[in-house]
């Protein structure tokens, strides 16, 4: 059988590690070409000789989702060589973890720029292509974060409930042109965004990056009549949800 995505191509920001590493090879590996873009130029670029390495095909490019020019560069780069743009994953994150007192206005502008000014800026330049093609599909990692909140975060809960709010609101303008857009609310993983901060953190509550690209996956080879607005995905010892 024929590999689901074979022939579209996928944008994954923040794709050299973790949740977007295990992203680009899995959609590689449904037959996707992918696109790892990272802020390291280096993770970015390990990642692709992994797809390719596997028989996947792929590109890695430098880019800082939150400064204009360089998602324009990445977006146009990723279309002036592969030919078009069919799915966006705006996974691309940071955060600091510090109660508000403590937390330096250039942390916040740094989150929000980040998190959500990112994915405000390549789905807008990822749009203009996907309509003039006729359809896309624009994926957002959410994280319970939009969901529930807990101390010393207060940065990162608006930028992730704000981006739940803005991937539902790019879902009731842009249906008219055929483009899908999906949150993906995932709860905690095993990847270096948690274990790195959190080293006493127990990995066993944490679930593997691949069941959420797995679950990337899914929502992307759904049939052209059909969306998955939003998805959660937990590990199943997260006790601390609901």
């Amino acid at each position: 059988m024929e590999p689901k995505l074979k022939g579209r191509v996928a944008l994954v920001t923040g794709g050299g590690r973790g949740l977007g590493e295990a992203i680009c090879l899995t959609l590689a590996t449904a037959g996707a070409t992918v696109v790892s873009a990272d802020i390291r130029k280096d993770l970015a670029e390990h990642v692709c000789n992994e797809v390719e390495h596997g028989g996947g095909r792929a590109l890695f490019l430098e880019a800082d989702v939150s400064d204009e020019t360089q998602a324009r560069a990445a977006v146009g780069e990723t279309v002036r060589r592969l030919g078009r743009l069919d799915f966006l994953i705006n996974n691309a994150a940071v955060d600091a973890t510090l109660p508000i007192g403590e937390l330096p206005v250039s942390e916040w502008d740094r989150i929000i720029a980040v998190n959500l000014r990112g994915p405000f800026l390549m789905s807008k330049l990822a749009v203009e292509c996907m309509r003039e093609q006729g359809g896309g599909h624009i994926v957002s990692i959410v994280s319970t974060a939009a969901k529930r909140t807990w101390p010393n975060a207060a940065a990162y809960h608006a930028s992730k409930w704000g981006l739940l709010g803005f991937t539902h609101a790019l879902h009731a303008e842009l249906r008219g042109y055929g483009i899908k857009t999906t949150a993906v609310v995932a709860g905690g993983m095993r990847t270096p965004f948690l274990l790195d901060r959190f080293p006493d953190i127990d990995p066993l509550v944490l679930q593997d990056p691949c069941a959420v690209a797995e679950t990337v996956r899914f929502v992307l080879t759904q049939p052209a009549e059909s969306v998955v607005p939003e998805v959660m995905v937990l590990p199943m010892r997260e006790t601390s949800w609901p």
